[in-house]
């Protein structure tokens, strides 16, 4: 595979800090973006410990297998989707283990949305609000659904998506790495095209910019200026959150 990426976060336009991190490997082919909770610097090392234990797990196991393609069936996806899961596992035994070191560390954790991407199969991982959109022909896909009570309860039919944009719970997510000893991962498969744009986003993003501006600007603009063009959308529409984008383009598959 050819792929191009460019991964960025900014602090947000009204936080003091910034709990984000990312993952940008086109030689891995892996991807992610994290949103960390837990305090002023407990948020930031959790995000920090989820994108290390993932690049470093998966480092080792994949570093030669980037143009091996899977199908839905193969033992090569089941592979990929066990290493993804191990390896968010193991980001969560990371932050828990430097949480029980530093009593200043203690409930911090955070969001995890990764991407393996893979000719013909590629396989995400994902837990809390972070997402995971593939751009394809001018239309925007959301691959991942939000682990957030308002999510759940525009799912059940409870809440209007007007009303979960105004719910003074729409931050609070009920998935988190590193808050509990296990926790469960959404894990799926998607085929990638040339010329598909992969977009990995924290809610920093999503928050302040609509998917169909999203979709302009990644249908208009290279993975370099296309982070810089979202995070200033967010940030001029008032940043009140810490952004974080990855943009990745299929060149070739």
């Amino acid at each position: 595979m050819k792929l191009i990426s460019f991964g960025k976060t900014d602090q947000g336009k009204t936080r003091t800090n910034n709990e984000d991190a990312f993952l940008a490997n086109d030689h891995l082919g892996l991807y992610a973006v994290a949103d960390g909770i837990g305090g002023h610097e407990g948020g930031e090392v959790a995000s920090r410990l989820a994108v290390e234990a993932l690049s470093s797990m998966l480092g080792e196991q994949f570093a030669d297998s980037r143009n091996v393609a899977a199908s839905d069936d193969s033992p090569e996806a089941v592979q990929y989707i066990s290493s993804l899961k191990g390896a968010v596992a193991f980001a969560n035994t990371t932050i828990r283990q430097a949480a029980a070191v530093d009593p200043a560390l203690t409930g911090m954790g955070t969001t995890v949305t990764a991407v393996l991407l893979r000719p013909r199969t590629s396989i995400f991982a994902h837990v809390g609000d972070s997402r995971a959109y593939l751009f394809r022909s001018g239309t925007l896909r959301q691959l991942t659904d939000d682990h957030s009570l308002v999510a759940e309860q525009m799912r059940a039919g409870l809440i209007t998506p007007e009303q979960a944009q105004m719910s003074p719970y729409r931050h609070v997510i009920t998935r988190s790495v590193g808050i509990h000893p296990e926790v469960p991962v959404d894990l799926g498969m998607f085929e990638v095209e040339k010329n598909d744009i992969l977009l990995l986003c924290t809610d920093g993003l999503t928050e302040m910019v609509k998917d169909d501006d999203i979709a302009q600007i990644l249908g208009s603009e290279t993975p370099t200026t296309s982070a810089e063009s979202l995070i200033r959308r967010a940030n001029d529409n008032g940043g009140v959150d810490n952004i974080t984008v990855v943009v990745v383009r299929i060149e070739d598959v």
